[in-house]
């Protein structure tokens, strides 16, 4: 054998090739390779292993934490401190940048292991046939032409066809994020128009085997299977920056621009206009540049969104990015998968019908737990054979219950999740499927097929044999001559009629049917064949089921609809199966039109004409890993902040591409919670619903506390200002700023920051992404508004203080500022000063109370929502108020912010401005309420 063949193209159709060209065209025999030509391969193809990208380095990660715009500014702020001679100042602005990039980097730090967590899926040795004998090879060591045997729990190492398999079932879960096994086959398939992951003669990488057993010959290792492919969008896809760091960026560019425009304007008048140094004027300048930038804006935001993080880990929402929090809150549509995510993942039989009996079976999910009560209510009779039909679908089935192991597990099953759904109905019925399978040993087997529909089991009864059968409905009907009631009796027309209303019936409530039947064997049979064994049946009765929806989703949903989010299912599943499953719960309403669109469909349309899929209510289904990253980049170029949930291997591009992916906790696999943003602890849609409040509320509680330090911003501006135009000592110093900013400020920052969600706020549209985070009515608001409040307060206290001491030419004090601290003590003028100064930042601080009552709410009143409800609010006021009175009495802080102690009047004079604030602010809300009602003139009539 030639084994320099060229690589193999992608392309080939391996599911067409019948198999004597299919083993010629991959080189190989029915023998298997020989030793020699599999390390030829193995040279030529490389190892069957995920190869990983390049990761960023660590240190580069930190990195970014340390150069991101408002930390640049920091350290310019600081840097221009330190060049203007001001030490502690520059010290206490690097050490703000460098405590919050330890801290973010310390909560962001989540590695990337997307390809990582694919190779752990990948199985460490496979069967395969070398040198016409079978033999346990690592699995890095497949090759293409392999010949691979493939039994009952292996998980396939590489992407190969079927050439030979018994009753062969694999779980492509992994793959396809649906959980029901895919019965294979190893006939070719040609014309075939379905995605590669649904053709039955192909096995892929990741999956298992369920049931049976099967011989395939691998095409694919690698980054050539569908893992690698996957693997490759993964590490291929670039995050993009959230709405929040753009935000913070742009306000950072604004506040940079403002400020250094501000420094460079006072620097130019202070030496033009008052004659200044360079030197001296250049510490002003730096005084002003300080003045502006807001310091504490930084660490609060960090501080806050690591809050809400802590906050949605209790409500089962674990976010891996602190800006994805508010990523959330703006979202405008919800991608999300149908298994497992808006349904429980476990089918469960809801309805049985036997004997002309209909039956209602409660309980949900696999745990055996509930009851078989007839469809009126009351017992149903022995007539209707019900214990009959239960014996019959719990012993012609391959599943198997597994109990609980350990505290807080639940029941699993292993195998098909349908016939699952049998044994536990049987078991709520009192079958129990281990003693019966004892008491009637299975001795043959007609595994369902495609083009059957049904499977048989044929079992020793007493002296005889008895075959099982269940299927498709109409299928098995159709080999029926009797039914039970109460005994067999002939299967009239009228009869035959009857099951299909009933079978209809269940379709419309959207359940999936199973038919059963059986038939006595009163000899034993020459052979055991579809033809011999499944004839003259005894219809049993049918089987109504269905995979749940969660309980809570339907309410999540609506929320989503009143919040103005939409819903778009892109799942693995059946188109129809998946509209049944969105009209329950609401995402399709009742009437509404609803398109269907498969995965085939979508290879067909070009990428501009993907956004008029989404002009009305839609569903995609048997969906590919590519389709839905499609349709993640079609949504965003529409201008949405898409979010998207899943829980399979194919999840993992379209969630790293997604603004926020969500991937599942419990049935989540390691790729999709290493591609995602967040993670659902507990598997619940309705948990997304509670994340979308609280990114919500934290937008809103950025833009409280941005107004709460963007206020003081001001009283420390204007100090500045009138020193410039009217030569007057300055009121606050910039060491006092800093004080303000990164000391008593930062605790009711972080305060309104953890402040709940206002009324209403999932009853409002998304947040536009042309929506400014600082806009302009929060600069009015802040700075012309509250702030001009603050420093008209401040500055006549200040202005108070120094007349209370006999200065009253306002205009015309002396300038002790001009000398060092310990010198001014040392005057009388000095003393008065620092009395003044001191007055000023204690007025800045007490105004910052009522400010921080006040920001609370933007329209209503705060009287409304309970002006102590927010305690840590509360515990913030006093710990400001502490701080305030520390740096003012204890000498040594007293000493570096150049403060002295206050007389108790003056205290009694900055305690009356958090009230007069508050009150001010009060009536503004009012006003504004007032005219939006129509009650005053401009507003609505």
């Amino acid at each position: 054998m030639n084994g320099s063949h060229d690589p193999l193209p992608d392309n080939l159709r391996w599911h067409e090739l019948p198999v004597p060209e299919l083993l010629e065209r991959l080189g190989t025999t029915a023998a298997g390779l020989s030793s020699p030509e599999a390390a030829s391969r193995l040279s030529r193809y490389g190892p069957n292993t995920i190869r990983a990208a390049a990761a960023k380095p660590l240190y580069l990660k930190l990195l970014a934490h340390f150069t991101h715009l408002m930390a640049l500014l920091l350290w310019a702020g600081g840097a221009m401190a330190w060049l203007g001679e001001m030490p502690q100042l520059a010290l206490a602005i690097w050490s703000v940048v460098f405590i919050n990039a330890i801290f973010s980097f310390w909560q962001e730090h989540r590695a990337e292991q997307a390809v990582e967590a694919l190779k752990r899926l990948l199985p460490a040795h496979a069967t395969v046939l070398r040198d016409a004998a079978e033999r346990l090879v690592p699995a890095e060591e497949l090759v293409p032409g392999d010949l691979v045997r493939v039994n009952r729990g292996d998980r396939i190492s590489a992407d190969a066809r079927l050439i030979e398999e018994w009753d062969l079932r694999v779980d492509q879960s992994t793959l396809s994020g649906e959980s029901h096994p895919v019965r294979k086959t190893a006939d070719p398939l040609p014309g075939q128009a379905l995605s590669r992951p649904e053709l039955p003669n192909l096995l892929f990488a990741g999956t298992s085997a369920v049931a049976g057993t099967g011989t395939a010959v691998v095409f694919a290792t690698g980054m050539a299977t569908q893992f690698g492919r996957i693997a490759h969008l993964t590490t291929q896809t670039a995050e993009a920056p959230s709405s929040l760091q753009v935000e913070i960026n742009r306000m950072t560019r604004v506040v940079t621009a403002l400020a250094l425009a501000i420094g460079t304007l006072f620097f130019a008048l202070s030496v033009a206009i008052l004659g200044r140094e360079l030197h001296t004027g250049f510490i002003f300048a730096v005084g002003m540049v300080v003045a502006f930038v807001p310091e504490g804006l930084l660490p609060t935001v960090t501080l806050s969104l690591a809050m809400a993080v802590q906050r949605m880990a209790k409500r089962n929402a674990l976010v891996k990015r602190l800006s994805s929090v508010e990523t959330l809150g703006c979202c405008t549509v919800i991608c999300t998968d149908k298994t497992g995510t808006l349904t429980q993942n476990e089918m469960t039989v809801r309805e049985l019908w036997s004997g002309g009996f209909g039956g209602v079976v409660s309980g949900v999910g696999y745990a055996p737990q509930g009851t078989i009560a007839a469809a009126g209510g009351g017992e149903l009779p022995e007539s209707a054979g019900v214990g009959r039909l239960l014996l019959a679908a719990a012993l012609c089935n391959d599943a198997r219950l597994l109990p609980p192991e350990g505290e807080g597990a639940v029941w699993k099953v292993l195998g098909d999740p349908t016939e699952a759904a049998l044994q536990v109905a049987a078991r709520k019925g009192g079958v129990d499927p281990v003693l019966e399978s004892s008491r009637l040993p299975r001795l043959r087997e007609i595994p369902f097929d495609s083009v059957r529909k049904r499977m048989a089991t044929i079992h020793r009864e007493g002296a005889g044999e008895t075959a099982f059968v269940k299927g498709a409905p109409a299928e098995v009907l159709s080999l029926c001559t009797s039914m039970v009631r109460g005994g067999p009796v002939p299967l009239t027309p009228e009869a035959r009629d009857e099951v299909l209303r009933q079978v209809d019936g269940y379709a419309r409530k959207g359940y999936r049917v199973l038919a059963v039947a059986e038939r006595r064997l009163d000899a034993q049979l020459a052979e055991y064949t579809p033809e011999s064994v499944e004839r003259d049946l005894v219809f049993l009765g049918l089987m109504a089921m269905h995979d749940p929806p969660r309980a809570e989703v339907a309410d999540a949903v609506q929320k989503c609809r009143e919040a103005g989010i939409r819903i778009v299912m892109m799942t693995g599943d059946y188109g129809l199966t998946a509209e049944t499953v969105a009209r329950r719960i609401g995402v399709v309403r009742h009437g509404e039109e609803c398109r269907l669109v498969t995965g085939a469909e979508l290879d067909g349309i070009e990428e501009q004409h993907l956004p008029a899929l989404f002009s009305g209510p839609v569903i995609f289904a048997r969906v590919a890993p590519e389709h839905k990253l499609r349709l993640v980049q079609a949504l965003q170029g529409q201008g949405e902040i898409v979010a998207v949930t899943g829980d399979g291997v194919n999840d993992a591009p379209a969630l790293k591409k997604a603004d926020i992916g969500v991937a599942m906790g419990v049935t989540g696999t390691e790729v999709a919670k290493e591609a995602a943003d967040m993670i659902l602890l507990d598997d619940n849609f309705a948990s997304i619903v509670n994340a979308v409040e609280e990114g919500r509320a934290v937008y809103a509680n950025i833009r409280k506390f941005a107004t709460y330090i963007l206020t003081s911003n001001v009283p420390e501006a204007w100090p500045f200002i009138l020193q410039i135009l009217f030569n007057i000592p300055l009121p606050l110093t910039v060491m006092q700023v800093l004080a303000i900013d990164l000391g008593t400020d930062m605790l009711p920052a972080l305060a309104l920051g953890a402040e709940k969600p206002e009324p209403g706020v999932m009853e409002r549209p998304p947040r536009s992404r042309r929506e400014r985070l600082v806009n302009r009515p929060l600069l009015l608001r802040a700075l012309l508004w509250l702030g001009s409040l603050q420093a008209l307060m401040c500055l006549a206290g200040f202005f108070i203080l120094y007349a209370s001491y006999g200065y009253t030419d306002l205009l015309h004090l002396p300038r002790p500022d001009l000398l060092p601290y310990r010198e001014r003590l040392l005057t009388a003028p000095g003393e008065v000063y620092v009395m003044a100064t001191t007055i000023f930042l204690v007025g800045v601080v007490c105004a910052q109370v009522g400010n921080a009552c006040a920001c609370r709410t933007e329209r209503i009143s705060v009287f409304a929502i309970g002006l102590f409800s927010n305690r840590l609010l509360l515990g913030g006021i006093v710990v400001e108020l502490v701080l305030c009175a520390l740096i003012v009495y204890l000498a040594p802080l007293r000493h570096v912010f150049e403060l002295g102690p206050l007389p108790s009047r003056f205290w009694l004079v900055t305690l009356c401005y958090p009230v007069l604030l508050l009150l001010s602010e009060e009536l503004r809300k009012w006003w504004l309420r007032s005219r939006e009602a129509g009650r005053l003139p401009g507003g609505a009539s």
